[in-house]
This record gives C-alpha cells, sequence and structure tokens, in this order.
C-alpha cells in the first residue's frame, strides 16, 4: 500500500511519532506454535499477523494490525474508509510538495 508507506515517512520527516493500525483482509489462517495465524492484505501487499487477540477472525473478514497483530475486526465499509483517508493523506502529501 503506496499510501501507508508515505504516510509513515511524512510523519517521521516532519518528526511525529505515531503508531499506526492499518486494516487488511484476511487471506488465509493457519497455527503457529500454538498461535492463530494469517496472512493478511493489505492492499496488495501481503504480510503475516498473529491473530490470537481475535480468535473470532476468519478468511475474508477485514482486521486492523499494529506491530503484527490483528487487535480488532472490523467491517469492510469501515476498512474501505480508512483506505479512503490514507489516500487522501497521500494527495494532501503530494500537492503539497509541488
Amino acid at each position: 500500500m503506496q499510501c501507508l508507506a508515505l504516510f509513515c515517512t511524512v510523519l517521521v520527516n516532519y518528526g511525529y511519532t505515531m503508531c499506526l493500525g492499518i486494516p487488511g483482509r484476511i487471506v488465509s489462517v493457519r497455527e503457529d506454535d500454538g498461535l492463530p495465524s494469517g496472512k493478511i492484505d493489505f492492499g496488495g501487499a501481503v504480510k503475516d499477523a498473529c491473530l490470537a487477540y481475535v480468535p473470532e477472525a476468519k478468511v475474508g473478514d477485514y482486521v486492523i494490525v499494529h506491530a503484527g497483530f490483528a487487535i480488532s475486526v472490523v467491517d469492510e465499509a469501515e476498512a474501505r474508509q480508512v483506505f479512503r483517508y490514507l489516500e487522501e493523506w497521500d494527495r494532501a502529501v503530494a500537492e503539497q510538495d509541488t
């Protein structure tokens, strides 16, 4: 997700420190060392995350992931709204830099 990488870069460049929880869609679920884990799709970038905090989550659900841990299940509409906010941020930053 390009806008997320840009968002994080901009925050660091302007001296901000922020922890982000980003929504992603679960594409697979498995167990790792007895803990539920899964592959999470963040707009094309697929990463691993621990699902222990959201045992109700299943393939196709959207989850908020922070530091490699899914911390809550969100509905698709909420996840898409966050993606729109990040895209708006991306455009605003690009306009400022021109």
